[in-house]
């Protein structure tokens, strides 16, 4: 059962403790950038940390919530006290592409930091999470009075450029398949876990998930897993993959194209 999530409450936030598996999600080839840019908070002062949660309000998401939605009024930021949120493009023709998941200790609601735009895309819980949202206002007031925030915020901000450009080079010159073998790698790191038959991604993706994150459509995914499976490099076990031979799969991410394992369009 759903649980309500309209328990927003001011005040001070319990320190942020980072996940194991990292605190990014997203298709790039820099394996310097998987583990994501520092905690906004990291930087700050005990009394610091104080000063910008006071001008903060916890919000509670329950798994598949909207935060923001592309279009909409922007004001500030929120920053990621638990849980994951998936940051997503929307097309005019309602095709979706995953930009990135963003894990605790980061923040969403850019480009924009402070106040007057409106949203470039949207961002919703992939789990259940809580946040804390820093109005633009009181944000730009910060930013001024703690130069460490600022930093952060710039850190943050330039990291994140950083990424979206990497996805862009990786949708422009990779194809499908090497985008798909490249995740599944790419989710081995994070949330590997060793299992009889090779390494479970022991995190909840659907084949909708995935698509969303190599630009292709969810049957593609269903029937490449699929064939993936009677090649013997993955195993799908319900919900989870197990991979098998991540050495095939280093040799698919470096194919020139869609021959091989699994066939589709490019982009």
């Amino acid at each position: 059962m759903m649980l309500q999530a309209a328990n927003v409450v001011r005040g001070a936030v319990p320190p942020i403790v980072r996940p194991a598996g990292g605190s990014s999600l997203l298709l790039t080839e820099n394996q310097q950038w998987i583990g994501g840019p520092p905690p906004l908070m990291d930087k700050l002062t005990p009394r610091e940390r104080e000063l910008v949660l006071k001008q903060g309000r916890r919000k509670v998401l329950n798994r598949g919530q909207t935060l923001f939605s592309q279009g909409g009024k922007h004001d500030g930021i929120w920053l990621i006290e638990s849980g994951r949120i998936r940051v997503f493009y929307t097309s005019p023709l309602g095709r979706e592409i995953t930009l990135a998941y963003w894990h605790v200790g980061n923040f969403v609601g850019g480009p924009e930091v402070f106040e007057g735009t409106v949203h470039q895309w949207s961002g919703v819980a992939s789990s259940n999470c809580s946040v804390v949202h820093l109005p633009g206002k009181e944000l730009r007031s910060l930013a001024v009075e703690i130069p460490n925030l600022a930093i952060g915020l710039i850190e943050g901000l330039t990291f994140k450029g950083k990424c979206y450009s990497a996805l862009a080079q990786m949708l422009g010159t990779r194809s499908i398949t090497q985008r798909l073998a490249h995740l599944l790698l790419h989710l081995v790191e994070l949330y590997g876990v060793e299992d009889a038959d090779g390494r479970v991604i022991a995190a909840a993706f659907t084949h909708a998930d995935i698509a969303h994150m190599v630009g292709a459509t969810r049957q593609w995914v269903t029937i490449s897993l699929k064939r993936m499976q009677e090649k013997g490099i993955v195993v799908t076990k319900r919900s989870q993959i197990v991979v098998c031979r991540t050495d095939v799969l280093e040799e698919m991410r470096g194919q020139s194209g869609d021959k091989g394992w699994c066939t589709g369009k490019r982009l």
